[in-house]
């Protein structure tokens, strides 16, 4: 690593292993798991931005942003990822490691507080679905969205602020495929007791509390399904259902890997994997499988591109 006097300049990424048959395993995993979240989360975007009645329900507006995200997010670490495998070209500069730290916190802290505002959704159109077009009227979940960039970009300003200010003399080898805090901090050549509580009380806290008020919002839309039946319950139940999976999935990584300083585990890889590579590939798959709607639209579109292509 290039060291300019005694502050380094660059890190070096272990990766997930160091033995060649399972880098070849990763590389063909890591690409194919890619691939599939860019064309599975673009079909979303497409899908929601070309039908008039899916872009003004809300659940659907909130799903295209989503899946944005989760298209970004992959973008942050996946990339970089293969890059350590195909090029053996495992280090990092200082601010690339920054700016991953930065795009990985704004992205994953935005889809928390989206994922909380469908959350709020489904519990307005399940238990009030008379005010539903009302009170999720199209000013409201544009100011929600927005609100969701917001807290994300203030989330990750504050986690590169965390890291930016600590010296770095030695040794620069993080034991992961891509820069986050927790691995980055570590390094420092200095006491980071506060980094850690602040850390905690940040990220830990901030996945922690939004996964609470999520499973508490949920478990109300499924007392009150269960109280008061009528039509469409089977839909209902079967949306909940889907968000409280892709919620698990996001939510349990993050918790486990940011609500615990002064220590790390093997299983960390395995949650960083899950978080990052994974998660964005099943939310494409978790919310059109069984959503007859997204189906109906695909459906539709698919009729469209094949006349489109007929004609040229």
């Amino acid at each position: 690593a290039k060291i300019n006097k005694k502050y380094v300049m660059e890190f070096v990424l272990l990766g997930l292993s160091s033995y060649k048959e399972l880098q070849l395993f990763l590389i063909f995993m890591f690409s194919l798991f890619y691939v599939v979240t860019i064309l599975g989360n673009l079909l979303i975007m497409v899908t929601v931005g070309a039908d008039v009645h899916l872009l003004q329900s809300p659940m659907y507006y909130f799903l295209g942003h989503l899946s944005f995200i989760d298209l970004c997010l992959s973008c942050v670490t996946v990339p970089k990822a293969l890059e350590v495998y195909l090029q053996q070209d495992k280090t990092i500069s200082f601010s690339g490691c920054l700016a991953q730290i930065y795009f990985l916190h704004f992205l994953g802290a935005s889809e928390m507080f989206l994922l909380t505002v469908m959350a709020y959704d489904r519990y307005v159109a399940i238990c009030d679905p008379l005010h539903y077009l009302t009170i999720m009227n199209r000013r409201l979940c544009l100011q929600l969205v927005l609100a969701c960039w917001c807290g994300g970009f203030i989330h990750s300003v504050s986690q590169v602020i965390l890291v930016i200010q600590l010296p770095f003399c030695g040794p620069n080898e993080l034991d992961n495929f891509y820069c986050d805090v927790p691995q980055v901090i570590k390094l420092a050549c200095t006491d980071i007791f506060l980094v850690e509580v602040l850390m905690v009380s940040n990220s830990g806290l901030l996945s922690l509390t939004c996964f609470l008020v999520l499973l508490f919002s949920y478990a109300v839309i499924l007392i009150t399904l269960r109280n008061h039946l009528y039509q469409g319950q089977t839909k209902a139940f079967s949306t909940c259902a889907s968000h409280v999976t892709v919620v698990s999935l996001i939510f349990i990584p993050c918790v486990f890997i940011y609500l615990r300083p002064f220590c790390s585990f093997s299983m960390d890889k395995v949650f960083s994997v899950f978080y990052t590579v994974i998660t964005p590939m099943l939310n494409p798959f978790i919310y059109t499988l069984r959503n007859t709607d997204m189906k109906t639209a695909m459906m539709k579109l698919r009729k469209i591109s094949c006349f489109f292509l007929l004609l040229s």
